[in-house]
């Protein structure tokens, strides 16, 4: 570790620079034990602050994330990519150089069939913006929202790809994104998690919690699983004949002997326990008035079509994420399953559309009216698209094509960006990988994505692996 002063403006108070091994904060010592170990007050109060200040190439133009996860890979020919062509050559043989050596997960090579949609497409808005009227709530929005139409990944299958897509590797036990967000730039709020999970919908392809892990990170930086209905969390009540004031001295007692257990052995997750306790022992106060709608007024509850309760409904963990989001929560993850579509894409796409189209564009709405979605960034998509080939009524997974879309946090609403060829195949112009969907959204957060790293076993990982690039043409 080393120290230096500067300053190159006369009458200007010099600068203290720093420089220490991130991972030796956020691993050897909390905070506030590595701070004891220097003097003065200066540098104690610049170590209390948020480390994410060493990491910014930028002013940040999103202060946190909401990222709407459609499990299973819904299909962009039912929402946001309308390919007439595909109509036209309904049931005919699709040009065999757009799949020669493509990999699919189940259809043969021999059988490639045009499946074109009936479901009907509508420009909208202003910018006229095509959108399926399966989403007529997002088409009323569509001047919000950037639209992303080339949507590429690497893997083809639902276990992988959902690893691909958050945490940038199909290797399973890596830091999800959210967990890379919350290690990055630290936590707003002092009573609730910096990463908090829900999920929704129907039964069907099971999501991974390594999807929310936190890897080799430390544990603290694992997203939070809160129930969508009932009780958010267990343990929320203290049992009988426990008072408030008694836990409090309880777990100052067991502080002091942790501290002093961590100062024997040196092992970060006793820090990580100690802050989870005292997390935990906060959320008792903070939780149950987070998940009481009864204080939101008429006409919200109404725009998101709910009650003063949640109700386990993808529109009920909408409003949770927004409430979470005035709240400090940095990173906001709602997954709603059921997208898996190898039958029946038109009823499958219908039923859950329905599920998201309401609460979708009423989070949208609703940060934009309270003047958060200017500094909100909301992502919405899957782990991949369709193929705009048959499988009997459905569609197989998609590696080359997919549609997402994101909004507010310094992203261009009312744009598309991308365009695939006219059967939908691929990317025609403009693809959007992975790693460059994670490098954007870094950036939009103020992070240089090639800075975000840990050390581990060696090496220096990243969430963007040694990929990615940020895609300037979406940014406002």
């Amino acid at each position: 570790m080393s120290f230096s002063t500067s300053s190159n403006t006369p009458g200007k108070a010099p600068t203290i620079n720093f420089n220490v091994e991130r991972s030796a904060l956020d691993v050897g010592c909390s905070r506030r034990a590595f701070s004891s170990l220097l003097s003065g007050t200066a540098l104690s109060s610049l170590l209390s602050q948020d480390l994410g200040a060493s990491l910014s190439h930028a002013a940040p133009k999103a202060k946190r994330v909401i990222y709407l996860y459609m499990a299973g890979g819904p299909s962009q020919f039912e929402s946001f990519d309308d390919k007439p062509e595909l109509r036209k050559r309904n049931g005919q043989p699709i040009p065999e150089e757009l799949t020669k050596g493509v990999k699919l997960a189940f259809l043969q090579h021999d059988a490639l069939k045009c499946f074109g949609t009936d479901v009907g497409f509508k420009k909208c808005g202003q910018s006229g913006q095509n959108i399926s009227n399966l989403l007529p709530n997002l088409q009323k929005i569509a001047d919000d929202i950037c639209i992303i139409r080339t949507q590429q990944t690497d893997q083809v299958n639902h276990d992988p790809a959902h690893a691909f897509m958050n945490t940038g590797t199909a290797i399973a036990g890596r830091p999800s994104m959210g967990s890379w967000v919350s290690y990055g730039l630290g936590s707003v709020a002092n009573d609730l998690p910096s990463f908090v999970v829900m999920r929704s919908g129907p039964e069907g392809q099971p999501i991974p919690q390594t999807a929310w892990n936190a890897g080799f990170l430390p544990g603290r930086h694992t997203g939070v699983e809160f129930y969508s209905s009932g009780t958010p969390l267990n343990y929320l009540s203290s049992p009988d004949g426990i008072a408030r004031s008694t836990q409090r001295q309880s777990l100052d007692t067991l502080a002091k002997l942790n501290n002093i257990h961590h100062g024997n052995v040196t092992d970060p997750e006793i820090l990580t326990r100690l802050a989870q306790y005292e997390l935990a022992f906060k959320m008792q106060a903070s939780v149950p008035d987070l998940a009481d709608f009864s204080g939101e007024s008429k006409t919200t509850r109404n725009l998101y079509g709910l009650g003063d309760k949640p109700n386990g409904t993808f529109a009920s963990n909408c409003l949770m994420a927004r409430r979470m989001a005035e709240r400090g929560v940095r990173f906001i993850q709602l997954y709603h399953s059921g997208w898996d579509h190898h039958g029946n894409v038109g009823g499958g796409m219908k039923s859950r559309t329905k599920d998201i189209d309401q609460g979708t564009a009423a989070l949208i709405q609703d940060l934009k009216q309270r003047g958060l979605l200017d500094d909100t960034l909301v992502i919405w998509g899957g782990e991949f698209g369709r193929t705009p080939m048959s499988q009997g009524t459905g569609r197989d997974h998609h590696t080359k094509s997919g549609s997402m879309f994101m909004a507010g946090g310094g992203v261009k609403g009312g744009i598309t960006y991308g365009e695939t060829d006219p059967f939908g195949f691929t990317a025609a112009k403009d693809p959007f990988h992975v790693h460059d969907f994670h490098a954007t959204a870094l950036h939009l957060l103020g992070v240089e994505h090639k800075k975000l790293t840990y050390k581990y076993k060696g090496r220096n990982f990243r969430l963007t692996d040694v990929h990615g690039h940020v895609v300037r043409k979406i940014l406002a």
